[in-house]
C-alpha cells in the first residue's frame, strides 16, 4: 500500500482549488491503471467542494507509478476563478508518498498489541446504508492515546486493515516531528511547498497535463 498526501498547505483558495482538481486526476489515474484507492482524510477549505489536503491509500501493481508521479511541488497554470483582476496565474500544491505498507512494522514503532479497535457507527454522507451499519472502527494507539477513525469501507475487516495503516502514518508523523528541528522542518511539507521546478504541470479550467517537451 502507498499512501498519497495532497495539500495546498498555506496558499490561497485557488489553490484549495487545484487540490480538488488534482484529486479528480488521481481517480482517474487509478482507475486507468486498474489501482485501488481509498479516501482516508481530507480537509475542506473555505469553498464548499475546494480541499486543503487529502490522504489516499493506493493498492495494486500500479500504485507505487501512480503515487510517484504526484510526489513533489506541482504547478496549476490559470487565471482565478475567484478573482478576475489578480494578476497571478501560477498556483502550486505539494504531493508527498508514504510507504503504508511498511510504516512501524519491525521498527518497534507500531505494536498490534498497543492498538484498541472499536467498531462504530458511520457518520456523515451515505443515506440509510451509513445509518444502520457499524462497520465504520476507529483505532486507538494506547500508549500515546492517538486515535483515528476509518469508514471507507463496508468491512470491519477491510476498515481495521486501513485504520491500522493510517495510524502508523501518523506516529511515524510525530516521531518525526519529535525527532529533531531538521527532520521537523522537512516533514512539514503541509505548510512549505517549494516553487520553481514542478514534478508535473497543468493548464486551464480543464487541468489538462502539460507535457516537458510542449
Amino acid at each position: 500500500m502507498r499512501m498519497l498526501q495532497l495539500t495546498a498547505n498555506t496558499g490561497p483558495e485557488e489553490c484549495c482549488l487545484a487540490v480538488r482538481k488534482a484529486l479528480a486526476q488521481v481517480l482517474r489515474e487509478c482507475e486507468a491503471a486498474s489501482v485501488r484507492v481509498e479516501l482516508l482524510e481530507q480537509v475542506d477549505s473555505d469553498v464548499r467542494g475546494n480541499l486543503r489536503s487529502v490522504l489516499l491509500a493506493l493498492e495494486g501493481d500500479g500504485a507505487e507509478r501512480v503515487a510517484s508521479r504526484w510526489s513533489g511541488s506541482l504547478l496549476w497554470i490559470c487565471p482565478s476563478p475567484y478573482r478576475p483582476r489578480h494578476g497571478r496565474k501560477n498556483w502550486f500544491i505539494g504531493g508527498a508518498v508514504f510507504d503504508a505498507g511498511e510504516a512501524g512494522e519491525g521498527s518497534g514503532e507500531l505494536d498490534d498489541a498497543d492498538i484498541r479497535f472499536e467498531a462504530v457507527r458511520a457518520s456523515g454522507p451515505g443515506g440509510q446504508h451509513v445509518n444502520k451499519t457499524d462497520s465504520a472502527v476507529r483505532a486507538t494507539h494506547v500508549p500515546s492515546g492517538l486515535s483515528v477513525k476509518v469508514q471507507t469501507e463496508r468491512s470491519q475487516h477491510a476498515n481495521k486493515r486501513l485504520a491500522r495503516a493510517l495510524l502508523a502514518h501518523k506516529l511515524a508523523n510525530a516521531a518525526e516531528v519529535a525527532a529533531s528541528a531538521e527532520r521537523q522542518q522537512r516533514w512539514q511539507s503541509h505548510r512549505a511547498v517549494p516553487r520553481g521546478l514542478a514534478q508535473r504541470t497543468f493548464v486551464g479550467e480543464r487541468f489538462v497535463e502539460r507535457l516537458a517537451c510542449s
